[in-house]
């Protein structure tokens, strides 16, 4: 089968969880024998940040302008099986007008930022990645969030067929490793900056921090602002490619998963790094929401905390209570959270579709005054 992607990067890894998910399943669909070309658009901030420029079994195809690459795009969809438009994908709506207007592949939209859409609709801003048409004209709509997040994307945006395909990990890239003495650290925590997370990362690490002079935290990411609340124990590594990671993961215990807002309030969210981190025989605290323990049983497989003082009683634990806790939660990701296990997750989703066994909702009434389901 070949699959065409227009996507928002795969290329690099700086600033987004879209490259690492999609290395891993186009790695496994490689492997099943399938064919990818995967459409990225050469943005200034990802070609200054690349960690990969070739994948077997994947086409990387860079281009600056969507009109010189229109004519390339164009073929590869109509000699395509399946061509999928992801969320933040700079050119959605034109590769969406593509797609739809192709009747030859399985036309499939992904929404891996499905919380924050539905933010974005709620509060009634644009959604750049998505035309007025919503996102009714595609066979099928993965969702990277599950729960009522399926329903959602069916009476807001009119999707037919809604399914989930969540986060996952690639065991050739995330495994137990060597720790490394500069991000030593009792509690760590890896992820970009957002507003969003702030009050929870206050809350269960620079509070803890404060308190627990005698500890050592470290924070790895991009985009950290220079007003950032640092501590005299908070030690900062920019951000980490994706080889990095092991190695970070290693030299701490316990590391701590923030999850965006939007993304806590919708719930069956879960972020790659709980999946990352339990890979590399990681101990994960993190914050709570609802269908976590879909995904890993609290207290066995992962630790939880609402509080500082929660927090604080984590990073005490005998370490090897902690121990415990990393061995279960790795054997939890490795049987059931795996880029392998995903891909044929999302190859049997694309079957049911395309043969009718995943029933279609109808299609939604239209809107009242002629309202477009959404403002471009």
């Amino acid at each position: 089968m070949k699959l065409v992607i227009f996507g928002l990067t795969l290329s690099s890894s700086w600033g987004n969880g879209h490259a690492t998910i999609w290395r891993g399943l186009c790695r496994t669909l490689h492997r099943l024998g399938h064919r990818v070309v995967f459409f990225e658009r050469d943005v200034p901030y990802y070609s200054f940040n690349r960690d990969l420029m070739e994948l077997p079994g994947t086409e990387l195809r860079l281009y600056s302008d969507w009109d010189e690459i229109l004519p390339l795009a164009r073929r590869e969809v109509e000699d395509a099986d399946v061509a999928m438009v992801t969320s933040y994908c700079p050119d959605g709506i034109a590769a969406t007008d593509l797609v739809l207007g192709s009747d030859r592949p399985q036309r499939v939209f992904y929404d891996l930022d499905t919380p924050v859409t539905l933010a974005r609709l709620e509060a009634g801003e644009p959604v750049a990645y998505i035309g007025p048409r919503g996102l009714s004209g595609f066979d099928l709509v993965l969702s990277y969030t599950g729960g009522g997040a399926l329903t959602e994307l069916r009476e807001r945006l009119g999707a037919r067929r809604v399914a989930p395909l969540y986060g996952s990990v690639d065991p050739e890239v995330h495994r137990p490793s060597e720790p490394l003495s500069h991000y030593q650290a009792d509690l760590s925590y890896l992820g970009t900056y957002a507003a969003d997370r702030q009050p929870v990362l206050e809350r269960l690490l620079l509070e803890p921090a404060r308190r627990l002079r005698d500890r050592r935290f470290v924070i790895a990411g991009a985009q950290y602002p220079e007003d950032f609340p640092w501590e005299p124990n908070v030690w900062f590594v920019r951000q980490l490619p994706p080889a990095d990671h092991p190695a970070f993961f290693a030299s701490s215990p316990l590391t701590l998963n923030v999850t965006r807002a939007d993304m806590a309030r919708m719930g069956w969210c879960p972020s790659g790094r709980l999946f990352e981190a339990a890979a590399c025989g990681t101990a994960v605290l993190s914050d709570t929401w609802e269908g976590l323990g879909d995904f890993f049983e609290p207290g066995r497989e992962i630790l939880l905390a609402t509080t500082p003082e929660e927090a604080m009683a984590a990073i005490s634990l005998p370490r090897e209570d902690v121990a415990r806790i990393a061995r279960a939660a790795r054997e939890r990701a490795l049987a059931a959270h795996t880029a392998d296990q995903r891909a044929r997750e999302m190859l049997e989703i694309l079957a049911a579709s395309g043969s009718g066994a995943l029933p279609a909702a109808p299609p939604p009434l239209p809107a009242q005054g002629g309202e477009k389901l959404v403002r471009a």
